[in-house]
């Protein structure tokens, strides 16, 4: 059925949204075939973004594991410093086709807001980014650049006050905007065609790292590992190999600070069937559909749901889910810093942290590859008050009196 992944996805929206949807995906099915489109959607991807991200050997780390060579996707170098970037591209050169002249988005982490932001700013939008009062007071510095690139951010100050709400926000302001507005959002969720929009613009990822790893090995890898929030990053990665059955496919979800209700946010075991936010896929609900709280150190897998698609993957198992938990996270955030001197986001450093756990069991001859989503600039106050930094504490009150 058009708009699903089996059972999943579909278009469950007020009946006031139904033409702007229809709108976007008859837009979008003339830019796929749009040469001039697709021409200009490359040129800023090179120009602009910095693609094609660079597929690094973690040497260090391979031998510090002594297992499987590790490779590391590192799309923290793409300009904003994630995968982001990409899809607003996309999605951007669509709201213009479509006449739109102000963008809106929802955030969790901020690398979604930033991008938005950026490429408002480079084509020509007023912008507007949601984001949860929880996620603004740990994402402090992504707030700062969202707002000098002239958006507007707005704080989300109902429900849990993180990327769910925000997404709930940003759906109202679009239902009240929706003749000069064009909603960007940032993941594989959300009613029909938002999924596929962007998971075919994220797809650029896979077929990036299946060139790379075949000058550099001559061979496609065993292992393809990604952080899981809505999903973005790893569609993007997993796409162009979902037909490769050799190549094992392994979303990492996060399992926070423990397993009872509100201490993670694993979809796989603990979520069930619903329909959220336009879509239906598995979410962590109670028995009354309620969505229940939830926590990861990382803002952008602080999700209660995931992308229909991935739905789909788990329940045919094309993907497999595990889940690390924070102390994990941080621990493979030190060891990849002092090992490779890449720093990564915290999503990205779930999905190091299962590769770290998953190497040494595996062949010397076997292959993984690590999607580093993104670069860990933005979580900087976090990781500080976990490791409970002393001297970066004693830098801020200092700084506060002269700033003051």
């Amino acid at each position: 059925m058009k708009g699903h992944f089996g059972q999943f996805g579909g278009r469950y929206v007020p009946e006031m949204l139904i033409p702007a949807l229809e709108e976007l995906e008859k837009v979008y099915e003339e830019a796929r075939k749009d040469k001039a489109f697709q021409k200009e959607f490359r040129y800023l991807l090179k120009t602009f973004s910095g693609r094609p991200t660079p597929l690094t050997f973690a040497k260090n780390l391979t031998q510090k594991l002594r297992g499987a060579k590790i490779y590391l996707k590192n799309e923290g170098l793409n300009h904003t410093g994630a995968h982001k970037i990409t899809h607003c591209i996309g999605q951007a050169l669509l709201a213009r086709r479509m006449g739109k002249t102000r963008l809106i988005a929802e955030t969790g982490a901020g690398q979604h807001g930033l991008a938005t932001a950026t490429v408002a700013a480079k084509l020509g939008f007023s912008c507007t980014v949601y984001m949860g009062e929880v996620d603004i007071a740990r994402q402090r510095p992504n707030v700062f650049l969202i707002e000098q690139l002239g958006a507007t951010v707005i704080p989300v100050k109902f429900g849990n006050k993180t990327l769910k709400d925000a997404v709930n926000a940003a759906i109202k302001d679009w239902i009240e905007n929706v003749k000069n507005t064009h909603y960007l959002l940032g993941s594989i969720v959300g009613p029909h065609p938002y999924p596929t929009i962007n998971r075919d613009f994220q797809s650029v990822v896979g077929r990036e790292v299946k060139q790379q790893i075949k000058k550099e090995e001559g061979k496609l890898p065993d292992y393809i590992i990604a952080c899981v929030g809505g999903g973005s990053n790893a569609m993007g990665v997993f796409d162009a190999f979902l037909k490769e059955k050799s190549v094992k496919l392994i979303g990492v979800e996060a399992g926070g600070k423990g397993s009872k209700t509100g201490e993670n946010a694993t979809r796989f075991p603990n979520g069930s069937v619903g329909v959220v936010e336009g879509y239906k896929s598995y979410f962590l609900q109670d028995s009354d559909g309620q969505i229940q709280k939830t926590h990861s150190i990382s803002a952008g897998l602080d999700y209660a749901g995931i992308g229909p698609q991935f739905a789909h993957l788990k329940e045919t198992g094309r993907v497999r889910f595990e889940s690390v938990t924070d102390k994990e996270v941080l621990e493979a955030f030190k060891t990849l810093a002092k090992t490779e001197g890449i720093i990564p986001a915290l999503e990205s450093a779930h999905a190091v942290a299962y590769a770290i756990q998953l190497a040494p069991k595996l062949k010397k001859s076997e292959i993984i590859v690590v999607n580093i989503s993104g670069r860990g600039d933005k979580d900087l106050f976090i990781v500080a008050k976990a490791l409970k930094d002393k001297n970066f504490l004693a830098f801020l009150k200092e700084y506060i009196k002269t700033y003051e």
